[in-house]
C-alpha cells in the first residue's frame, strides 16, 4: 500500500488522548517543516517540482495545524463544561428541605398583575 500523504495518515494513526494527539501532531509538524527545509537545498529537483512539493508540504502543514487547533478547542470546551458543571453543583440550596425552583423570567409578562 502506498501512502498518499502523511497528513492523510494522521487521522488514522493518532494516539487516543488529546495531549498525546497534540504531541504526535507537533512531531509531525516538525517533520514536515524539516522536509520543507531539506527541499530548499535539494538540487536534484527542478524549480517547478520544488514548487509543487513545497505547496504540498505547506498544505499538509496547514492541515496538521488545523488539527492541533481543533483539539485545543475541544480541550477548552471540555474545561468550560467542567467549570460550568462544578458551578452548578456548588449552587446553594435551602436548608429547610424545601425544593428550589429555577424560573426564567426573561420576556415573560405577568398576566395577573
Amino acid at each position: 500500500m502506498q501512502a498518499i500523504s502523511s497528513a492523510t495518515l494522521t487521522t488514522v494513526a493518532t494516539p487516543v488522548g488529546s495531549t498525546s494527539q497534540i504531541a504526535f501532531l507537533q512531531k509531525q509538524l516538525k517533520d514536515l517543516t524539516q522536509k520543507v527545509k531539506d527541499l530548499a537545498t535539494n538540487s536534484s529537483l527542478d524549480a517547478k517540482a520544488k514548487q509543487q512539493e513545497t505547496q504540498l508540504l505547506q498544505t499538509q502543514i496547514a492541515a496538521v495545524q488545523a488539527q492541533i487547533e481543533a483539539i485545543r478547542d475541544q480541550q477548552r470546551q471540555a474545561q468550560m463544561n467542567k467549570t460550568f458543571l462544578a458551578a452548578m453543583k456548588n449552587m446553594t440550596r435551602p436548608q429547610d428541605g424545601t425544593k428550589t425552583r429555577n424560573v426564567v423570567t426573561a420576556n415573560l409578562v405577568d398576566a395577573y398583575a
